[in-house]
């Protein structure tokens, strides 16, 4: 076992002191949202006011400057921050990934450098998804060794934040090898080209475009085995995403109620002389509580295995290290099977509530559906209940990495 004074782990911090250092943030990010989804601008300087503020930095442990926040309360702050704008957390997915990788790297003086980046507030994006004619299990994208660096040639799609970041995790193949790795390559350089090109309806200011590596390059100690990566990472991807899923809950359920509250047009079918006294009104809005409540206590409570995952790899039992992990890609599958569709409904009820004028695009209320369905789309809830139900009748282990391609 590693010693605790040599490698100290983030378990934990008291979160309403961590909130609320960034709450006041969470606010100014709020009051221009509904401007970015109309207008579709990138929220580089809503970005820039986290980083700034330490947000990259908040699983960190505080030994060396940064927050030391467990995974649940990462996923409560996240929930936090959905509630004010969903595009954020996604954008920032990337990473808290590369960060989490790092932490469940061994101790040595380049995490430590790692860590003093993050503490610096530089960022990482993420880009790993080939298009086009790349199969199942191919990578197109590649490094090769020059001289003492290395030159990342090749493109990628859906590289989520990677146009904010310092940094990209890059998924590549070793030219001299073949084998995967993990190269992380400086954002700031001309060989990297980045376009907002996600045509999505949701999310649609994440920041996940097409990411061009062009004789990039990428320090020796940058390249790292992909077969070293933290174990629960498909796990961890997925929190994130059920934390955004769980902020547009409670941001249904905020401009729900509020929009009630200063309704003053009636039906003459309703039950009341304001709708904010009519019972069927008040029920639609008491469900939707309902629904939100539930989709952030499943978030949350599926963050609880992953922080167990993350301890028990330096606890030199491999018992506890493979069922923690285990634990936590099916609690991370079962939350997302629910919570998506929790959510989603939700974004639809809220028009149960309101008349005719919801539906004004002046007002953006239809974004917490379509934001809520395109995360929703994020690894398939088919083949998700499908790991589980074979886990619950056969025991069959979930995989713990996936890809997507085309077919042989």
């Amino acid at each position: 076992m590693s010693d605790i004074q040599d490698n100290p782990l983030s378990t934990g911090t008291d979160y309403e002191a961590l909130a609320a250092r960034f709450r006041p943030i969470f606010q100014r990010i709020a009051e221009g949202t509904i401007e970015r989804e109309r207008k579709r601008q990138l929220p580089y300087e809503q970005i820039d006011w986290l980083k700034r503020a330490g947000f990259g930095a908040v699983r960190v442990p505080r030994e060396f400057g940064g927050g030391g926040a467990s995974l649940p309360q990462l996923v409560r702050l996240l929930i936090e921050l959905a509630e004010a704008d969903s595009n954020l957390p996604q954008a920032l997915r990337g990473h808290f990934a590369f960060v989490e990788d790092r932490l469940n790297a061994p101790p040595t003086p380049q995490r430590t450098l790692w860590f003093k980046r993050f503490v610096e507030g530089e960022l990482v994006g993420n880009a790993w998804t080939e298009i086009g004619d790349v199969k199942i299990g191919d990578v197109i994208t590649v490094v090769s060794p020059d001289g003492g660096k290395w030159r990342l040639n090749g493109q990628k799609y859906y590289s989520t934040g990677s146009i904010f970041a310092d940094w990209i995790d890059v998924f590549a193949r070793r030219s001299d090898t073949g084998g995967d790795v993990i190269a992380a390559v400086s954002a700031r350089q001309d060989g990297v080209k980045q376009s907002d090109d996600w045509d999505g309806f949701g999310q649609r200011t994440t920041g996940s475009g097409t990411s061009r590596f062009e004789n990039a390059v990428v320090e020796a100690e940058h390249v790292i085995d992909f077969a070293t990566r933290f174990k629960y990472q498909t796990a961890l991807y997925q929190l994130v995403l059920l934390a955004v899923q769980a902020g547009i809950g409670r941001a249904v359920l905020r401009d729900a109620a509020q929009a009630v509250r200063d309704r003053r047009r009636v039906f003459s079918t309703g039950n009341a002389p304001r709708v904010a006294q009519d019972a069927q009104v008040q029920q639609v809005v008491g469900e939707i509580a309902a629904l939100a409540y539930a989709a952030e206590a499943t978030a949350i409570r599926a963050a609880e295995p992953a922080q167990r995952a993350y301890e028990a790899r330096f606890s030199g039992n491999d018992a506890l290290d493979k069922a923690a992990n285990i634990d936590a890609e099916l609690e991370s599958a079962k939350a997302q099977i629910v919570v998506s569709e929790l959510v989603i409904r939700a974004a639809g009820d809220l028009f149960n509530a309101l008349g005719a004028s919801a539906a004004s695009e002046a007002r953006a209320l239809d974004r917490h559906w379509r934001n809520a369905r395109t995360v929703a789309t994020h690894n398939p809830l088919i083949y998700k209940a499908r790991i589980v139900g074979d886990w619950e009748i056969n025991g069959t282990e979930p995989p713990y990495v996936w890809q997507i391609g085309g077919g042989r």
